[in-house]
């Protein structure tokens, strides 16, 4: 796996050229900074789970992160295990697509972690986020504990922050943040009969050392 990594470093340092140093100084600051995001601070150098059925505002918050991260002119790497990503919606939220690596991992959950894993010890990347939000379950719970920890120790000491989306949690103790996304409420613009939907309110429980914390949000539509 180190040489898998080290030519994988040697890939993006040629692909990036000029820009490769810029992208690999963030190496050298913090592991203790965190991204911003709409509902917690996501920590670098660890891996944050971020789960919730569909329209709970999974897909919102991954596309602020991306577009946090890269409109900091950092890099970006997105594993599409479900072939989901919507390049058109994330650029309408913000994301600066010429910062994002999208890696189409064609409905396989064990490539897509493979992916993320070299990705993560390559180097140059201020975000790395795993999409299994339209994986089955039943696939996302055969993952085993070993693979989540080989992520976990992956980012460690570096300003990379790691995110997973599943529908549910399941990578337990080696995640440093847990955010459990659910709908509260549809939000109308208008007056009967002829109101529209303008949006959704999601609550986002957040769990870090043991301590949870609730947060609410708005998805815009």
């Amino acid at each position: 796996m180190a040489s898998s990594a080290t030519l994988l470093r040697e890939q993006i340092q040629a692909a990036l050229s000029s820009r490769c140093e810029a992208a690999f100084l963030i190496e050298k600051k913090a592991a203790e900074e965190t991204l911003s995001s709409v509902v917690e601070e996501i920590p670098r150098g660890a891996l944050t789970e971020i789960a919730g059925p569909a329209s709970s505002g999974r897909t919102s918050l991954l596309y602020s992160l991306l577009a946090t991260a890269s409109s900091g002119q950092e890099f970006c790497a997105l594993l599409d295990t479900g072939d989901t990503f919507d390049p058109e919606s994330a650029a309408a939220a913000g994301v600066r697509l010429s910062q994002v690596l999208w890696v189409r991992c064609g409905g396989n959950a064990e490539h897509a972690l493979k992916a993320a894993d070299m990705l993560a010890q390559g180097g140059g990347f201020g975000l790395v986020a795993i999409d299994l939000g339209d994986t089955s379950e039943n696939v996302v719970r055969r993952i085993p504990l070993a693979a989540w920890f080989r992520l976990r120790h992956a980012v460690e000491n570096t300003r990379t922050a790691l995110v997973v989306m599943a529908q549910q949690i399941h990578a337990h103790s080696c995640s440093a943040l847990k955010i459990e996304l659910s709908r509260s409420r549809a939000l109308w613009r208008g007056q009967l009969p002829g109101c529209l939907l303008n949006g959704l309110e999601a609550t986002a429980r957040c769990i870090r050392n043991h301590r949870a914390q609730e947060r609410s949000f708005t998805i815009s539509r």
